[in-house]
């Protein structure tokens, strides 16, 4: 198995290093909190009578991904949330949650919202796929 490589002394190449790694500080004391992932789609009467678009109701004919996270004792202010491509990256006093996404999602267009009865965190993020045009948007 050989590598090529600019420096001699790598051990692995760029490529095989998974996106958000450097996110991951196993030592790290805090709670991993409850969270649940959804997929939303957006449709319309084309869609739900008529079949028009070929969406169907799996994963890959979505357009959102909603991640509700439980965030309990925890207030707005403490919550620091980052967003990459693939991973999502959530920090409070008490808890952290690394989640490697299950799609690449565009992470300057998500939207965050905390409801604060239910102690929720609803990250809102869109879908980004290379062959958009053939998943009907």
């Amino acid at each position: 198995f050989h590598v090529k490589s600019e420096n001699k002394k790598t051990i692995w190449n760029t490529e095989e290093v998974p996106e958000g790694s450097e996110f991951d500080d196993t030592w790290d004391p805090r709670e991993k909190p409850e969270y649940e992932i959804f997929f939303k789609q957006h449709v319309g009467t084309e869609d739900v009578f008529f079949g028009m678009t070929g969406k169907d109701p799996s994963t890959a004919c979505c357009e959102d991904i909603v991640i509700k996270i439980k965030l309990p004792e925890t207030k707005y202010s403490d919550i620091t949330l980052d967003i990459q491509d693939k991973v999502l990256d959530l920090r409070t006093p008490k808890k952290k949650l690394l989640l490697h996404l299950p799609y690449p999602v565009n992470s300057k267009e998500g939207r965050a919202r905390f409801i604060s009865d239910e102690e929720t965190l609803e990250v809102t993020l869109r879908v980004t796929r290379k062959f958009d045009f053939i998943n009907s948007s």
